[in-house]
């Protein structure tokens, strides 16, 4: 099976001098056509500039990503924004719907950039929310949507151009429990036709649907494991755990095992103060009579 993504030695780095931040930190990594990834780890370990850069909404530093066998540093701008408009379905938390569209308009809005014609595209888009779940909903407009229908409208729209790879950056974030499991349905549905799905996400729960599951701290990619759909991996309940010590983190353990080494003495105590008893003069040395020759008389 062929890599969709090909990620070497791949560095984000933003500022300069003193205020760079190195988003993403020499990340290698091969994701194969047909995969399902989520990707967890904490706030600022990199997620969202991972799929930044994957996405091609941002170019990496250093290093080397190819898309489909492409090699993205090589194309223009305009080509660019070609490969992200035709093989890259993009799913928000926050939705990024229209206001002023309906939902059918807002799915359709896509195709618009391709070039179709107003008929075909309309009518691809309401074949799309029609697989979404929401045929009925065409001529809604976004506030007139629940979150959960919001996100579902979403979905058809990064849908309906036909991506080879679809990006979710926290798809499930301001849903409830009941709208997150009819969402992640949608996508193990996509996935089981063949779609290769990157999906950023806090909830352990979420990788049942995975095939794959990387976990990110500073910037790089410190566990990347194999896993079987429907089951949540150990380290994902976990968070992540065991993650790396910090500098800090590893000298406060230095000192813990060196203090614990070493005996612990008691804290000088106030001596109390007690009265000598005085001490006795000594006695005079008593002169001991010279001895007598024997010739004296």
């Amino acid at each position: 099976m062929s890599d969709v993504i090909e990620l070497t030695n791949v560095s984000k780095i933003y500022g300069f001098g003193n205020a760079t931040t190195v988003a993403l930190d020499e990340v290698t990594l091969n994701v194969k056509k047909g995969e399902f990834v989520a990707i967890m780890g904490a706030s600022g370990s990199g997620k969202s500039s991972l799929l930044n850069v994957i996405g091609l909404l941002d170019r990496p530093t250093h290093g080397t990503y190819s898309l489909g066998g492409r090699v993205v540093s090589r194309l223009r701008p305009n080509r660019l924004a070609k490969a992200r408009r035709d093989h890259i379905g993009f799913i928000f938390q926050s939705f990024n719907l229209l206001p002023r569209l309906t939902a059918l308009d807002n799915v359709a809005l896509p195709l618009a950039y391709k070039g179709m014609t107003q008929t075909k595209r309309l009518k691809q888009a309401g074949q799309a929310l029609e697989d979404v779940g929401l045929s009925d909903r065409e001529y809604y407009f976004p506030k007139n949507l629940s979150g959960g229908e919001a996100q579902r409208v979403a979905i058809a729209r990064a849908l309906v151009g036909g991506p080879s790879l679809i990006i979710a950056d926290e798809p499930t974030g301001n849903l409830d429990s009941v709208n997150s499991k009819i969402v992640l349905e949608l996508l193990a549905e996509l996935h089981a036709k063949g779609s290769t799905i990157l999906m950023v996400t806090h909830n352990p729960e979420l990788t049942r649907y995975a095939t794959r599951v990387l976990y990110m701290h500073d910037g790089g990619i410190m566990f990347d494991e194999q896993t079987k759909i429907g089951e949540v991996p150990l380290r994902a309940k976990r968070g992540g755990q065991a993650k790396p010590k910090t500098d800090e983190e590893e000298q406060l353990e230095g000192v813990s095992i060196f203090m614990t080494a070493i005996p612990a003495k008691k804290a000088p105590g106030r001596k109390k103060l007690t009265k000598k008893p005085a001490k006795k003069p000594k006695k005079a040395a008593q002169r001991k009579p010279a001895k007598r020759s024997g010739n004296n008389k």
